[in-house]
């Protein structure tokens, strides 16, 4: 059983990867792609986790309580912490993309925008 708790963070991550990339390949709305790239932005994140992870290691803090015992990797933590931020901004960043396309073209269907093909 502690096999497969340490392995469900890097399924659901792999899981998040293969349901944002399939969206993002079938859809025919920007939104849609939007939060398609979202959810595949997760599942990076979640891998980084997954990979983070180690059972038995406290958290990097220094500590009379934490002295002698190991600690946990705190460049994945940061990373991690980076990754969501870009994420945010990426995200916020499409959706105002997405909005001017649709006031400017009238819709959000990659296939109706033929100014945007070259």
């Amino acid at each position: 059983m502690t096999g497969f708790v340490e392995l469900l963070p890097l399924i659901v991550a792999v899981w998040l990867l293969l349901a944002g990339l399939y969206g993002t390949v079938t859809t025919h709305d920007l939104v849609h792609l939007v939060l398609s790239v979202a959810v595949l932005h997760s599942g990076a994140w979640m891998l980084l986790l997954g990979i983070g992870h180690h059972p038995g290691v406290t958290a990097p803090t220094v500590d009379e309580e934490v002295a002698g015992r190991e600690l946990a990797d705190p460049v994945v933590q940061a990373l991690t912490v980076t990754d969501v931020v870009v994420g945010a901004a990426v995200t916020a960043l499409m959706l105002a993309l997405t909005v001017r396309i649709r006031r400017r073209f009238g819709t959000v269907d990659p296939d109706e925008l033929r100014v945007l093909r070259g």
